[in-house]
């Protein structure tokens, strides 16, 4: 069978690709392994991403993306031709045509590398879209309605807080503060409490297991090993929700700090329809424990996790490609 479409959520983690005709075919961290000093491709996705931290010095695991936006542009090419080619098959004879995200305060220059890297890595036609409208339409939110939608989407690299309503973004805020930057917080947090250093591997597992918005009263405990400051030999800790609900709260409160920001920039028609539907969160931040509770205290509004958070963007992509005439004033630009 023939692809035609191809939906990809490039994100800063990770790179989830949707076809209409097969559901979700790649979802894959965003990494590709190099080999020094030829600079060539040796592993994309998983597997290089196994190679963190376990490389000899000649090879590199490098992600190509820094805050959603292409940080080199050789590497997410020949990452994006990698991930087209797995979509497809590689036996179309058609070059398909690509809807891909972005981050909704990218730049016209940032905008026309990613355009740029997409048809070079094996696309026809290129659509760009805000990832605040993909995920909000991946999350069942009916976007071209007249009524306010609220998406907070905590990705790998950003976060991103818009009011979506006739298609468009009405207002948006856009932080630093994602994934990557919990899984940081606890390195250090751990590192400070127990005396001992894990890698950024351990510590997203950490959070995946055991990770939560808010203290919990049946807290979850994993036991972590890393490596003892002092003594350099491998050491044996447990770690508890709680304590992560702790490394992580400075973040989560920055978070909600910008989504007052976009109430305070949104109509108050507008604000009125979020009271009464609430607060859509999606992205792989979507995964963490007690995160509706937590933003439904930050702002006195219902809060709901979107189905599968962080397929959300990539579900936006697949229905953007199936009624492209519908949802047209969400699109960027198309090369």
């Amino acid at each position: 069978m023939f692809v035609s479409k191809i939906g990809i959520d490039l994100g800063t983690a990770n790179t989830v690709v949707f076809v209409p005709s097969k559901g979700f075919v790649v979802n894959e961290p965003t990494i590709v392994a190099l080999s020094q000093p030829e600079n060539q491709v040796i592993a994309v996705g998983k597997e290089a991403k196994n190679m963190i931290g376990r490389t000899p010095y000649d090879i590199i695991a490098y992600k190509p993306l820094k805050d959603g936006v292409i940080a080199d542009y050789y590497i997410t090419k020949a990452m994006l031709k990698y991930f087209i080619n797995r979509a497809i098959g590689g036996f179309n004879i058609i070059r398909p045509d690509v809807v891909i995200s972005v981050p909704a305060g990218i730049t016209a220059n940032e905008r026309r590398a990613v355009t740029n890297a997409a048809k070079e890595g094996g696309a026809k036609q290129v659509y760009i879209v805000k990832e605040p409208i993909l995920a909000a339409l991946g999350a069942g939110i009916p976007i071209n309605s007249h009524s306010g939608n609220m998406i907070i989407n905590i990705g790998g690299g950003t976060s991103e807080v818009a009011v979506v309503s006739l298609g468009s973004i009405v207002s948006w805020a856009s932080l630093r503060v994602a994934g990557n930057k919990f899984d940081e917080a606890i390195m250090s947090y751990i590192k400070k409490k127990f005396s001992v250093y894990i890698g950024e591997q351990t510590a997203e597992q950490v959070k995946i297991d055991v990770g939560s918005a808010l203290p919990m009263k049946d807290k979850l405990s994993v036991k972590v090993r890393g490596r003892d400051v002092a003594s350099g030999l491998p050491k044996d800790v447990e770690v508890n929700s709680n304590q992560i609900a702790e490394a992580i709260n400075p973040l989560l409160l920055d978070i909600a700090a910008s989504v007052q920001t976009v109430f305070n920039d949104t109509p108050p028609e507008l604000v009125a329809d979020i009271m009464e539907k609430g607060i859509i969160i999606s992205g792989g931040g979507g995964q963490l424990r007690n995160i509706d509770e937590f933003f439904k205290r930050m702002t006195g509004v219902q809060c709901y996790v979107g189905e599968t958070p962080l397929l959300c963007v990539a579900k936006g992509t697949g229905l953007i490609l199936e009624h492209l005439s519908v949802y047209k004033r969400t699109l960027l630009n198309k090369r």
